[in-house]
């Protein structure tokens, strides 16, 4: 078997009295890529974050991590001095953290960020890493590399930010790369191409020669887990409820937890038709070993929405009047570097696009990282300034409409941005953040009713009336982005535009959101876009689907007719890239 890489012995983290981890104990072999799974809150990346002591300070840890450097001899990496840590960070354990906008420093280039990690870890000169950040930005598929090194974090899209944090990561061959939720905000072609990165990194480099990379992977996303582990890690509230092979987990899972989580992913249902949650699945009784049986659970709780399912499942009548009309819309920047130039070079990240979305209707808006999906969504709520064109919200151009119309406006018009903790102000609580906007808009007769409507809102998230004097920093990622789409909902807004908002969630949690956005919008008829790269819950939750690329349309239609038989050689690529086929062929 060989001598662990990495062992975990009973480790246990304790915050204010309330146990995060309890426990657990798993090993991750030379070469070996481990995934912890689980659900958000259930401390998979508490446990991946105490390996590199970045928890805070007021956390109590027990128990040992044991860490074999080059010389085979283990060292408990829990009791390092923070100089000894600081070499192991980076050059020995490497970390992706899951949300990159707060992980990169805003005042210095992604290039210098990339190159201070090789200058610290390897002693190189400025020229070289420099040459080695553009390779690494290359191997990552960031655009113009060059180029891309002087840019700083806020002009990059959210994908392109977190293929900078994996080039960093990645930048001095670490023995051991601890990702969480690594691919979460990419593309699926992109993701495809970061994942065969990692495998490749993962093999040994001569024949008979010793493994490459290990790697722990944090995340919710079971298809890559089927695509990409050799073992899996199964969480729940703090402890290991299973653990083993990957290929015999995902075939055949022994713990009710662990086929919950496979039961509750948007590809093995149709549209519209009623996910069920962990909640409706698995009681804290079946973790202790009660039995639960799953599938009976699932029909009854299927039969109790029955009449939702078979409503919901009708073919969809739409108004043909557009609510929403956008004509030949642009959306141009100077390029980089052409401030000073007579004739700047414009980076057309919305090139003459054209569409119209009618009411109560979810169109899904798919394309990769950097094609102009996310500017479309901010041009339309006029957040960034629109180069040409024309958006008619029910016969109002938002391009001529003065300002304090707008917003007047702003009230029907709501977004749900794609990173959470960068849309939460981290000095106020979450119940302030959420009331704000109500208070703003005169909503509600005084504090009281919207400090109870807020506290519904969070219910209806899946969060306690507890957590309403809590900060953004007290929750994790998933819990942060329930959070942002109780606070759009607040207003009752008339169109809502959602960008990569279940992107952070767990698939239990992914499915109560998206049950609660079907439910909003048979209650109160919404209309919406929903921006995302994953392509299976945009097929669940949208009536149609476009494709961008390059800051243009180059296919729409029905969803499934789209999804089942695209018709443009770049939507077939996209779906072609969607991980977990093979587990999909498994069920």
């Amino acid at each position: 078997m060989g001598t662990p890489l990495l062992q975990v012995n009973n480790l246990s983290v304790v915050f204010d009295n309330a146990k995060a981890v309890s426990n657990i104990s798993f090993e991750v072999m030379p070469g070996e890529l481990v995934a912890i799974v689980g659900e958000s809150g259930s401390g998979k990346s508490v446990t991946a974050l105490s390996m590199l002591q970045l928890l805070p300070k007021q956390a109590a840890i027990t128990g040992e991590i044991l860490f074999s450097k080059e010389n085979g001899v283990p060292v408990n990496l829990l009791q390092l001095g923070e100089k000894a840590m600081r070499a192991i960070r980076g050059k020995d354990i490497a970390m992706i953290f899951q949300e990159p906008m707060t992980s990169l420093n805003p005042v210095l280039t992604c290039g210098d960020q990339v190159m201070e990690a090789l200058q610290l870890h390897q002693k190189v000169k400025a020229a070289i890493a420099r040459q080695k950040t553009i390779e690494l930005f290359e191997k990552v598929k960031l655009p113009d590399p060059s180029q891309m090194i002087h840019r700083f974090p806020h002009q990059l899209s959210g994908g392109q930010k977190q293929r900078v944090m994996i080039a960093m990561a990645m930048s001095c061959n670490p023995s051991l790369l601890i990702a969480d939720e690594p691919t979460t905000a990419l593309d699926v072609t992109v993701q495809k191409t970061i994942l065969e990165l990692i495998k490749e990194l993962r093999r040994p480099a001569k024949p008979g020669g010793q493994n490459g990379m290990s790697v722990i992977l944090v995340t919710h996303d079971l298809g890559l887990v089927a695509d990409m582990a050799d073992k899996v890690v199964v969480m729940y509230k703090g402890t290991i409820v299973e653990q083993g092979s990957a290929a015999a987990i995902l075939k055949n899972p022994q713990h009710e937890y662990t086929k919950a989580l496979l039961h509750c992913r948007p590809s093995l249902h149709k549209k519209g038709e009623r996910l069920p949650v962990i909640g409706d699945l698995v009681t804290d009784n079946s973790v202790t070993g009660s039995g639960l049986q799953v599938n009976d659970v699932c029909e009854e709780e299927m039969g109790h929405e029955a009449h939702i399912t078979n409503k919901q499942n009708n073919p969809v009548t739409l108004n043909p009047q557009p609510v929403l009309e956008i004509e030949d819309l642009k959306v141009y920047y100077n390029a980089p570097g052409s401030v000073f130039k007579k004739t700047p070079t414009p980076f057309k990240a919305v090139d003459g696009v054209s569409f119209g979305v009618s009411k109560g209707e979810t169109l899904g808006l798919v394309g990769e990282s950097g094609c102009g999906k996310t500017t479309l969504g901010r041009a339309i709520l006029q957040l960034v300034p629109v180069t040409a064109g024309k958006i008619m919200l029910n016969g109002t151009d938002l391009v001529q409409l003065p300002r304090k119309k707008m917003t007047d406006l702003r009230k029907d018009l709501q977004i749900v941005f794609q990173d959470p903790y960068g849309s939460l102000n981290p000095r106020i609580t979450i119940g302030e953040a959420i009331a704000e906007p109500m208070q703003v808009h005169g909503m509600a007769a005084n504090k009281g009713q919207r400090k109870e409507k807020a506290i519904e809102l969070l219910e209806k998230v899946n969060l306690k009336a507890e957590h309403f004097n809590r900060y953004p920093h007290q929750f994790s990622g998933g819990q942060r982005q329930r959070i942002c789409i109780a606070r759009a909902l607040g207003l009752n807004p008339s169109f809502l535009i959602f960008d990569e908002s279940v992107s952070a969630l767990d698939v239990s949690v992914q499915a109560q959101v998206l049950n609660l956005l079907n439910d909003l919008k048979k209650e109160f008829q919404f209309t919406s876009i929903f921006i995302s790269h994953d392509l299976s819950v945009v097929r669940y939750i949208s009536d149609r689907i476009m494709v961008m690329r390059q800051g243009q349309i180059v296919e729409e239609g029905i969803t499934e007719e789209v999804y089942f038989n695209p018709q443009h050689e770049y939507t077939r690529r996209l779906i072609d890239a969607v991980p977990g086929k093979k587990l999909e062929s498994s069920r």
